[in-house]
């Protein structure tokens, strides 16, 4: 059992969340739409 967990933890971590894309993503990789998100919202800092 302990070796499924972990089969399915490297799937999910290793391909499905930073190499296939996703159509609700356009087309991104989970992992790349976050970034681009988080990106999105960041603001200018003014010193």
């Amino acid at each position: 059992f302990i070796d499924a967990k972990y089969s399915v933890s490297d799937y999910i971590n290793g391909y499905y969340n930073n190499v296939r894309p996703h159509h609700y993503n356009a087309g991104l990789a989970p992992n790349e739409s976050e970034i681009r998100y988080k990106d999105s919202k960041t603001v200018a800092k003014f010193y």
